[in-house]
């Protein structure tokens, strides 16, 4: 024990190291060295493009190399360039792969720059990064991120149209020595020709052919070779639900469900889970872009949310990942901020109808009623079910038909959307089925006499959340709020309770943005929500709701810092399927990978892993 009472001062201090002498802090490291590697690429690039500077004190050096090294200088400098550019976004986010690159690469950049363009500054400046990384190793620790074969494509793509128009440089930049006056026509021909290590139409005087050349060839090579390194290297598998995990969560649901209306869409395949280390809760999540994308509130005993929040913020460290939560409930957002520091904003309202005070009658829901009668009217019906409850052929009929009516390619939905109708996984989900008679002479579509349909997933033992909706386009307007209010009339029936309907962005923003008084910041904010609704249902789904007289339940987005909120917003849009970043449909692998797990994360808390494509 100490001697010193508390409260007094100590009679020695410690002598502190001064601030500019203990370095950067290791947080502010990789954002450094990563903005540091953008400035040495473009020095080496500039430095093999443009032609050397025939005055400068080290020109003497090059008069007694061989001819060969200094045009091969210049091919060097300009891939290891490039490849530094590229680098530059994995050593700010820590990737131990892109340190290893970087230190392997800038010994070259360093021995191109001096030989070739005789640039002390930045040979010496690559020299610095170089050791300021090998200092600092440790800070690079992040692993891998999940890989797919598209990236190979794009790189194509990329780096080839960049490759042709550095070549348009460096042909133009020696303009001095081109023999005659050649057109843009003959340069780009030059430049194709060069990039797979032929000679173009174009002439040179002196030895520039070889410069030219050797550098048009380093920029084919490096496009090929990096290209074929991404299509044939071994996957890094994105992480998937298994099996043994979706057991899990189904128990966690069976008994703690009816907490949150979001928790049966954990169950999606292309998410993976993480769990507390008494495997009481779990947190499910989805990588994007390197945005790990947790969706809803975590699943199980609210006691035991620590630590699965714990072990998803490990993984997300381990992977540098940005970890954020999109369409969490208030008490989500309340713990998520608690336990790990980060900030909650109002993302929107998610609209629940309680089945016991729902009523058609009173002026309030004379639009609604007066829909509905006049479908029944042009003889429509419903049939509300459960999934296990309809037969083989008739559900494989419903799920062509949703899949031929969908708008897009693309299956839209992530935080709501469970993907997939399964009479033996998801029994206890509901579809509500809307069905025309055909009139004297005339004849059923393709899918008999079915116009629309809804399909609902189980919210704990007496509630259903509504996860799809899908109608014939040549059906009558009015489908999606007749089967909603028959849902809702049959749900005393099916022992239904609450429905959960669709999730409102923004709706706090819209309801007060048209109210008298707004003041001219909220008018402006509802202008652009209606702006942007031209493209995303934004307005138009607070409207539809609106018609049930739910009540609104607010749903927050978790993030880490304000910086963060583009580059989950783009996550977000890609995960719901609003934002398509890949291969075109026809060239997107069929078969999903099989399921591996992340070597670092401990037995219990293992995440699934593996390529999946979506459900439609």
């Amino acid at each position: 024990m100490s001697d010193r009472l508390d409260g007094e001062k100590s009679e020695t201090v410690a002598w502190r190291t001064p601030r500019w002498l203990r370095g950067p802090r290791p947080e502010s490291v990789p954002g450094f060295v990563g903005t540091a590697g953008v400035v040495v690429g473009l020095l080496n690039l500039v430095a093999g493009v443009f032609p050397r500077f025939r005055h400068s004190r080290m020109h003497a050096l090059a008069e007694v190399l061989p001819g060969a090294v200094s045009p091969l200088a210049a091919a060097a400098s300009i891939v290891v360039g490039i490849l530094l550019l590229l680098l530059a976004h994995g050593l700010k986010r820590r990737k131990r792969r892109a340190w290893g690159a970087a230190v392997a690469l800038l010994p070259v950049g360093i021995a191109a720059q001096l030989v070739y363009r005789h640039s002390v500054f930045g040979a010496v400046l690559s020299l610095a990064l170089l050791a300021f990384l090998v200092w600092h190793r440790k800070e690079f620790a992040a692993l891998p991120d999940p890989r797919s074969r598209w990236k190979a494509v794009a790189n194509l793509v990329v780096l080839g149209g960049a490759s042709f128009a550095i070549g348009m440089v460096i042909v133009s930049s020696h303009h001095h020595q081109i023999v005659g006056s050649p057109s843009f026509w003959d340069r780009a021909q030059h430049v194709l020709w060069g990039l797979f290590g032929f000679e173009g139409p174009i002439g040179y005087t002196n030895q520039v052919d070889y410069t030219v050349g050797y550098s048009l060839g380093a920029l084919g090579l490096l496009t090929v070779a990096t290209t074929a390194y991404l299509a044939f290297r071994p996957e890094h598998p994105a992480a998937r639900l298994t099996d043994d995990d979706e057991q899990r969560l189904r128990e966690l649901l069976d008994k703690h469900g009816a907490r949150d209306s979001l928790g049966y869409f954990a169950l999606r395949r292309d998410k993976g889970a993480v769990f507390s280390p008494t495997g009481k809760a779990a947190v499910c999540y989805r990588v994007i872009s390197g945005v790990m994308l947790a969706s809803g509130d975590p699943i199980g005993d609210v006691e035991a949310w620590p630590g699965a929040i714990e072990r998803f913020m490990e993984e997300a460290r381990a992977h540098s990942w940005t970890p954020a939560v999109t369409g969490c409930s208030e008490t989500g957002g309340q713990v998520w901020t608690r336990e790990t520091g980060m900030d909650a904003l109002e993302l929107g309202d998610e609209a629940i109808v309680d089945v016991a005070d729902f009523t058609l009658t009173g002026r309030a829901m004379r639009n609604v009623r007066q829909m509905v009668k006049r479908i029944e009217r042009n003889g429509y019906e419903t049939r509300v079910r459960r999934v296990r409850d309809l037969e083989p052929e008739e559900l494989a009929r419903i799920q062509k038909a949703a899949d031929a009516w969908r708008d897009t390619d693309t299956e839209r939905g992530f935080s709501m959307a469970l993907g997939r109708i399964d009479a033996v996984t998801d029994g206890d989900a509901v579809i509500a089925t809307a069905h025309l008679a055909a009139g004297e002479g005339e004849e059923d579509g393709p899918y008999g006499d079915l116009k629309a349909m809804q399909h609902f997933v189980p919210w704990g033992d007496t509630g259903i959340s509504l996860e799809l909706m899908r109608r014939d386009r040549s059906a009558d307007p009015g489908m999606n709020e007749l089967l909603i209010v028959a849902a809702l009339q049959a749900a005393p029936d099916l022992k239904i309770k609450q429905v959960s309907l669709n999730f409102a962005v923004f709706r706090s923003s819209l309801e007060r943005g048209e109210k008298l008084g707004a003041g001219p910041v909220i008018r402006v904010w509802r202008g652009m929500l209606i702006f942007l609704s031209r493209w995303y249902q934004i307005e138009s789904l607070y409207k539809f709701n609106d018609k049930f007289r739910p009540r609104w339940e607010p749903r927050f987005v978790v993030f880490r810092n304000s910086r963060d909120i583009p580059r989950i917003g783009l996550a977000a849009l890609q995960a719901e399927g609003y934002l398509e970043l890949g291969l075109p449909r026809v060239l997107r692998r069929r078969k999903a990978a099989e399921p591996r797990p992340c070597a670092h994360v401990p037995e219990p808390a293992r995440a699934a892993a593996g390529a999946v494509e979506r459900v439609a």
